[in-house]
């Protein structure tokens, strides 16, 4: 495996290669981006990960400067999961000068769930993954079910773009208790471990009522809204959207099989998580 910092010489190694397959992350890595990986590597000629915490889409008041690096954990895991190149460059390397064009992504869907709680949050998202997307010019790149209006956002992205990428979403992994796997569990005391599932059971229980048949949508968030309030959790939101443009359900023939998704996010003491599960 190969890390490689800079985007000539990324472009260089990539120029014997026909079908990239591209996993970009963050970094801090756990099972669930490994597993991206796995699947990723069957579908190209060569499999490349990226490891950059992205400045342009965290808030002044989040935890970019605190956002854990561990480039070399990192590599130590992605060998054996068979990725074939790292890259990770520094800031400098990818934004030289600052950022002065954007990707801005329609506000329907980027400015509600997500977007209504971090503003700003997917212009930054689409901005560096579009960039990486033009360094690395995958043929197909794989994103985690786990962050759903995001790789929702990027699908859209492509598609209007005429980018000549095929995305594929993995499966959220998830810990044996439910938790989904997160770079930011790491944050989460033992006590709020414990505690963390209660976000999975929530929306499993929201799931259950409208596979049960109820179709009061208000009911079932504010029932979910309460319940991890009462826990001491501080929710963003817990609600119910249809899958195909995440607005909500507006009448009977939005409800039924493989039409609605829950979401949520939450702060656990000073953690945010999100989760999801279709219906």
């Amino acid at each position: 495996m190969k890390v490689i910092h800079t985007i000539s010489e990324l472009r260089a190694e990539l120029r014997q290669h026909e079908r990239p397959a591209f996993v970009p992350t963050m970094g801090n890595l756990h099972d669930g981006h490994l597993a991206l990986v796995e699947q990723a590597r069957p579908l190209g000629d060569v499999t490349v990960a990226s490891i950059f915490v992205n400045r342009l889409q965290f808030l002044p008041h989040e935890d970019f400067n605190t956002y854990p690096r561990t480039l070399e954990a990192d590599c130590a895991k992605l060998a054996p999961a068979g990725c074939d190149i790292v890259f990770a460059p520094d800031e400098k390397e990818l934004y030289p000068e600052p950022q002065g064009y954007n990707v801005q992504p329609p506000t329907a869907l980027a400015d509600i769930l997500e977007g209504k709680f971090r503003p700003g949050f997917f212009t930054g998202v689409c901005t560096v993954v579009h960039k990486l997307f033009n360094i690395v010019q995958p043929r197909y790149a794989v994103f985690g079910a786990k962050d759903y209006q995001q790789q929702m956002v990027i699908r859209r992205m492509v598609s209007q773009m005429a980018l000549p990428i095929e995305i594929i979403t993995g499966p959220t992994r998830r810990a044996a208790d439910g938790l989904a796997l997160s770079s930011r569990n790491g944050y989460l005391s033992p006590a709020e471990r414990a505690e963390a599932v209660q976000l999975s059971r929530t929306l499993q229980g929201m799931a259950s009522a409208l596979q049960r048949g109820e179709h009061n949508t208000a009911a079932i968030e504010l029932h979910a809204l309460q319940t991890l309030s009462g826990r001491g959790w501080h929710p963003d939101y817990l609600t119910v959207r249809r899958r195909v443009d995440l607005q909500p359900p507006q009448g009977p023939e939005d409800f039924g099989p493989d039409k609605l998704v829950v979401l949520g996010a939450a702060k656990l003491g000073k953690t945010r998580l999100i989760d999801n599960l279709e219906v």
